[in-house]
């Protein structure tokens, strides 16, 4: 990556992560993909359960091959071969000791902000797993509440309908419709602004651009 873009990100990251730390939550910068990963792991100790909610980051960073393939008790979803199979996975995942997942968009501040359609992901943000670590790219990061919002319905939704081949407007236009179709993805909102439970939420910054 570009050294300005570096040393802006670097900049950056130290607000964010005061920001959070205000919140109770935990904050850490990882100049690149292989920083990113080696922190991870050492926020998932061995013999864990860990499920996650469908971070494309956590996949580009190489932690969910490096999870599947560790000394780790991986609560899988995507494996289900009936719907009955994934609700069990899903359930189970609320009583996981490590929950992996990403940001819709996140403020300088440190206010993380989500968009969830079937929204066990927002629910087990809020709560169940006892530890939450999430991989945010520093691509994902605005100025306040209302350009994160702003981010998560006109930039990662529409991406994201594309991803799964869902019908929606924004599928069609490559923005925020407002819609209520059948097949949208923004059914629920999840502003997280502070955590009752100090070192449950963990969030690494990723010099980088990851995800949606």
């Amino acid at each position: 990556m570009n050294e300005n873009i570096t040393k802006r990100n670097e900049l950056l990251a130290k607000k964010v992560i005061a920001g959070l730390e205000s919140r109770n939550m935990s904050g850490y910068y990882a100049a690149d993909k292989e920083e990113a990963l080696k922190k991870a792991l050492e926020l998932i100790p061995e013999g864990s359960s860990v499920t996650m909610g469908g971070a494309m980051s956590a996949h580009e960073i190489g932690l969910v091959e490096a999870v599947k393939n560790g000394n780790y008790n991986f609560i899988d979803r995507e494996t289900a071969k009936t719907p009955e199979e994934k609700r069990a996975a899903m359930l189970k995942g609320y009583d996981a000791d490590v929950f992996l997942v990403s940001a819709n968009a996140m403020t300088e501040d440190g206010v993380i902000v989500n968009i969830d359609g079937n929204s066990n992901r927002v629910s087990m943000i809020a709560q169940g797993p006892k530890k939450v670590v999430f991989i945010v790219g520093m691509n994902k990061i605005c100025d306040d509440i209302d350009g994160a919002m702003k981010r998560a319905r006109n930039v990662a939704a529409p991406i994201n309908v594309q991803r799964f081949g869902l019908n929606t407007p924004c599928a069609k236009t490559g923005s925020c419709m407002n819609c209520k179709s059948p097949d949208t993805i923004c059914c629920q909102f999840l502003i997280t602004r502070f955590s009752r439970h100090k070192d449950r939420i963990h969030v690494i910054l990723v010099n980088d651009n990851l995800g949606f």
